[in-house]
């Protein structure tokens, strides 16, 4: 009920935000620009549990999105590229990037021909723990194992606790519960690990689960070889960096730089932060970012572009094209503004 009341306010506040786009209202919100976030591309499996729709958008969707600001008169330009195009820009001209974290391989084999068709730029955020399979994806891990098992025993520090699974409701319910539980760990990776130890009591593979979803070093070499395309970094483990001590969290940014450096042959310019939300990401690790020499960083928090964002390039919003809302209509209400803008009101 609390899932389908908060869609149900989402999407008056889209459609809100469509008309009094449309008839000219609170038009200084739409800014110079916006960078767009998308995880997953590829074509909609329906299931009945799926605790992360809202991170998957179709091709088609996303050609929709391309051919709808190109009509709102767009211009695409790499992320790298953003703050020196902003800079010399004229007045009334548009600009947008398109972003996709974590390296899943639908990027290259659903949205690179989707981006190639259009001539837009994009920017892949690659995780080299992912990339590497040294680390699961714990979003996906639990997905799959809630799919698998009729009830899951386990302790969240008071005791352990029986959940029961049989239900759709059931499963979002425990899918939250987990997520709270790895959000709010000062260790993230002990909960993560104490996750994949019960994932694999019960034979799903946190590490075959990456495999199959991620760009490994090849794919990702011969994804450079597009020239609209770029890798940028997303840190070794994907952990929210503001819980982790200054070492751990300069190691865990420079060294995902590295490990790109050494795949693609050059160290990436643009930086996306884990999670990027305002309890992942502190004006610590802002700074580390400029000092480690990334020309742009950007977080998940929502927002369009100025000429003053790009004082601070390092803590950068993003729109999310999200997955349950997927109408061309909402395109247009996402790139003006106008939600963000009510949200703060």
């Amino acid at each position: 009920m609390r899932q389908r009341l908060k869609r149900a306010v989402i999407s008056g506040g889209l459609e809100f935000a469509h008309l009094a786009e449309r008839v000219g209202l609170m038009s200084s919100a739409r800014g110079m620009g916006a960078i767009f976030t998308l995880h997953h591309v590829r074509p909609k499996t329906p299931q009945s549990f799926d605790p992360n729709a809202h991170l998957e958008i179709t091709p088609e969707f996303l050609d929709t999105a391309i051919r709808r600001l190109t009509e709102e008169g767009y211009q695409f330009v790499a992320l790298a590229d953003m703050p020196a195009r902003l800079a010399i820009a004229r007045a009334g001209e548009r600009f947008a990037a398109f972003t996709l974290d974590d390296g899943y391989r639908n990027n290259a084999v659903h949205a690179q021909p989707v981006f190639t068709q259009h001539r837009v730029p994009f920017t892949v955020f690659v995780a080299p723990g992912f990339a590497g399979k040294t680390h699961g994806i714990w979003w996906e891990t639990l997905t799959d194992l809630l799919r698998a098992v009729p009830h899951l025993e386990f302790d969240f520090g008071s005791g352990p606790v029986t959940l029961p699974l049989a239900t759709p409701i059931q499963k979002q319910a425990a899918f939250d519960r987990f997520a709270r539980f790895i959000r709010s760990e000062t260790d993230e990776a002990s909960a993560i690990d104490r996750l994949d130890a019960v994932a694999k009591a019960h034979g799903v593979e946190p590490l075959m689960i990456t495999e199959r979803l991620v760009m490994r070093e090849p794919e990702l070499k011969s994804l450079v070889l597009n020239p609209l395309a770029a890798i940028g970094a997303h840190t070794i483990s994907h952990r929210a960096l503001a819980r982790l001590s200054d070492e751990e969290a300069r190691a865990e940014i420079d060294l995902s730089a590295e490990r790109i450096a050494a795949i693609i042959g050059r160290r990436p310019e643009t930086l996306a932060y884990p999670y990027g939300d305002r309890p992942s990401v502190s004006a610590r690790e802002h700074r580390l970012a400029k000092e480690l020499g990334f020309r742009v960083a950007v977080t998940t928090e929502p927002g369009t572009l100025s000429a003053r964002s790009f004082d601070t390039p390092t803590s950068l919003p993003r729109i999310s094209l999200n997955g349950l809302y997927q109408k061309p209509k909402y395109v247009g209400a996402l790139a003006s503004g106008i939600p963000f803008r009510l949200m703060r009101r």
